[in-house]
């Protein structure tokens, strides 16, 4: 049986439910596992502002946000870290937390007209009566790619991110840009290469703050390395078992880095 199912319901929490407490961008964490019985002594005040999320282990869960003297001795974990120490299941829960959270919190009023929104009453979404129009959780689609010339990856160090590994080529989906488009531009833009045989492998939840990464092979086509200095420190084409060190397989980066490593080493042939 599936132990989190997401889910939505306009009714306030109760002591019976189970809570997810974040505290900007930190989960507070019980002594035991990631969620909060609803009658603990960290809400011996009272239940504070939460949102449905859904149900685990056959408890409704709920999300909520807590200043910092409430926070007291339980431990306050980063996300970003949290979702790395995770098996799937929990990850995406406190993943969907993390981003339902951030939404309710920047929709409490109308980006049209600026009256006060409220609950949608049969869909997770925030309602504005005056304008008739719902509000949705933000979804911002972003392709990762891993490139592939003969028997070698490419792989890149970011110019912006203090950790010294390697990763991928990855970037935002543009209005009106398919999924491929945006493989081919970012590529572009910021290494110089051409590729072709974009095909599809996995994709992610990213909560910083509300991405969707959608990880793609492709197979290098033409150019030379050129970098985009402002995205991209370092970039070079390595041999797989001859990498830098690239992030762990708790993150799609990781896993595409992974699954084209074997890709290559089983001699596999780009289809």
């Amino acid at each position: 049986m599936t132990q989190w199912i997401p889910g939505w319901t306009t009714r306030p929490p109760e002591k019976g439910d189970l809570i997810l407490a974040l505290s900007g961008s930190d989960v507070i964490k019980p002594e035991n596992g990631w969620l909060h019985d609803g009658g603990s002594r960290l809400f011996r005040d009272g239940l504070p502002e939460s949102v449905s999320l859904g149900s685990y282990k056959g408890r409704d869960v709920f999300v909520t946000e807590l200043p910092d003297s409430s926070v007291g001795a339980h431990e306050a974990i980063p996300l970003r870290d949290a979702l790395l120490m995770l098996s799937d299941a929990p990850a995406d829960m406190l993943s969907t937390g993390f981003q339902v959270w951030q939404w309710w919190r920047d929709h409490r009023f109308c980006g049209r007209c600026g009256e006060q929104t409220g609950f949608h009453p049969r869909e997770r979404a925030k309602w504005c009566e005056p304008c008739g129009i719902p509000w949705y959780p933000r979804l911002a689609p972003c392709v990762i790619v891993v490139i592939r010339r003969d028997d070698r990856l490419l792989l890149a160090r970011s110019s912006r991110v203090k950790r010294h590994f390697y990763s991928l080529i990855a970037g935002f989906v543009e209005p009106g840009e398919s999924l491929e488009g945006a493989v081919h531009r970012e590529v572009k833009e910021e290494t110089g290469l051409d590729v072709t045989n974009i095909r599809y492998h996995a994709s992610e939840p990213w909560p910083f703050p509300h991405q969707l990464m959608v990880g793609f092979f492709a197979d290098y086509a033409g150019g030379e390395l050129v970098l985009q200095e402002d995205e991209l420190a370092d970039a070079d084409w390595f041999l797989p078992g001859d990498t830098p060190p690239v992030p762990p397989e708790t993150t799609i980066s990781g896993r595409l880095i992974r699954a084209m490593e074997n890709e290559i080493s089983r001699g596999g042939i780009p289809v």
